[in-house]
């Protein structure tokens, strides 16, 4: 199997393997999914965090407005009277205004909050540090956890706006978001290996060889923002390790340099005649008279 460290630009994403005979047409696709689904279980956690802190969503006509404007315009929020958190909420005001200040209590929150750690734990970057393959199976088992523990919560369900549900239902809209931006097409994805785009009309043993052992950095890209740029020779690690080295070699020729004094030339043991003055017994013999 191919070991593939996918990227986006410099930043690292994920390990994943696949045989060197795979279709790239297939491959591609495949990084793609696992690439966006990831993305969707981050947006999710994000959202998740703020549920356990600030209760559901507002109706959008709600959101933003103060407690005497929607008071004034008769608004109510119909589905946070029965979205209520199991074992009763407690209020706490959300300052941004998008939820409606009706918390889960302790022992809920503790529920979201675990399983949200677990879930980005499958699928952090710290993964491939410890060289393990994040495959499409491992994000979509962090997204039924996800939605367990929502379910847990809200066995009611979350009203159909807020974007947790549309999230899980897979009925988000992102345009016009920056979370949308990162989100790549399956048919507009590229990806790119050694400064050459990775063709899906072929194979994936077409670039890198027949070897099953090989290790290569992919970088995953939307088309039409042309090649990304070359991994740098050495790491950055490396480069620091460098760098330190120069430093210390730096310092010791500057004491070298501040220890340059050639006084020692005149201590007895720095004379070359000492020993043939020895032998001749002319050891320090003084001309002057005492």
């Amino acid at each position: 199997m191919v070991l593939l460290h996918v990227k986006r630009g410099d930043e690292s994403q994920f390990l994943l393997q696949a045989p060197g005979s795979t279709e790239l047409e297939e491959l591609t696709v495949q990084v793609t999914r696992v690439y966006n689904a990831r993305l969707k279980v981050q947006r999710i956690c994000s959202e998740m965090e703020e549920l356990a802190e600030h209760g559901v969503f507002l109706p959008p006509n709600m959101q933003g407005l103060t407690d005497d404007q929607i008071e004034e315009l008769k608004l109510k929020d119909e589905w946070g009277e029965k979205c209520v958190p199991s074992g009763g909420p407690v209020f706490k005001k959300d300052d941004i205004g998008r939820r409606n200040g009706q918390a889960p209590n302790e022992k809920m929150k503790q529920v979201l909050k675990k399983t949200i750690e677990e879930a980005k734990a499958i699928i952090s970057k710290k993964q491939v540090e410890a060289g393990v393959c994040v495959t499409m199976e491992m994000v979509k088992d962090a997204l039924d956890q996800l939605r367990g523990a929502v379910m847990i919560v809200y066995p009611m369900g979350l009203p159909p706006y807020d974007p947790i549900r549309m999230e899980l239902g897979s009925t988000e809209d992102l345009s016009g978001t920056q979370a949308g931006l990162n989100v790549i097409e399956e048919s507009q994805a590229q990806l790119w290996w050694a400064a050459k785009e990775l063709r899906r009309t072929k194979k994936l043993s077409d670039y890198v060889g027949k070897n099953e052992k090989t290790k290569i950095i992919v970088k995953i890209q939307q088309r039409g923002q042309g090649a990304p740029a070359r991994e740098p020779i050495i790491s950055s690690e490396e480069q620091k390790q460098l760098m330190l080295y120069y430093h210390r070699r730096q310092e010791e020729l500057k004491k070298l340099e501040e220890n340059d004094d050639d006084s020692c030339l005149n201590s007895p043991w720095a004379d070359n005649t000492a020993l043939k003055r020895h032998f001749h017994g002319v050891k320090d013999i003084k001309w002057r008279p005492r």
